[in-house]
């Protein structure tokens, strides 16, 4: 995972920092969109607040990571696929949010449709968000 978060960073120009390489490892090493909260706690420790947030911003900027929606107005953060750069993310997917292990995925398959606005409106971005129980919680409670 080491490799990789080097890797990535060096494929996106940044200097590898220890906050930048820790930051990108979380994410690595999950399946679901983190909070600044939830890498606070897993790295908060050792990086102060501001360190992260600028951490978080320089991921963006990059399109190493973007912005996901949550029905309580967080905001979390997933990695980007490989089609994002720094000039445009290509994200244009559903979000799903587990209402009883409250982790939140993205579904890269599953695509926003395509709406129609009226003329003089411009489209910056889209966010979807379906709330219900995921995979791993649905099959723990069949086998109770």
């Amino acid at each position: 995972m080491i490799l990789e978060s080097n890797s990535i960073l060096k494929d996106n120009n940044l200097r590898i920092t220890a906050c930048r390489d820790q930051v990108l490892r979380m994410f690595l090493g999950v399946q679901s969109a983190l909070s600044n909260a939830d890498i606070e706690e897993g790295i908060g420790k050792d990086f102060d607040r501001v360190t992260i947030y600028r951490t978080l911003k320089t991921f963006l900027k990059k399109g190493i990571i973007h912005k996901v929606p949550d029905d309580t107005g967080n905001l979390k953060y997933a990695l980007c696929n490989d089609d994002c750069t720094e000039m445009q993310h290509n994200h244009q997917h559903v979000h799903f949010k587990c209402e009883t292990c409250g982790s939140t995925v993205c579904l890269d398959h599953v695509k926003i449709p395509e709406i129609s606005l009226p003329q003089g409106y411009i489209f910056v971005e889209s966010n979807f968000l379906i709330n219900g129980v995921c995979e791993h919680c649905n099959l723990k409670t069949k086998n109770y």
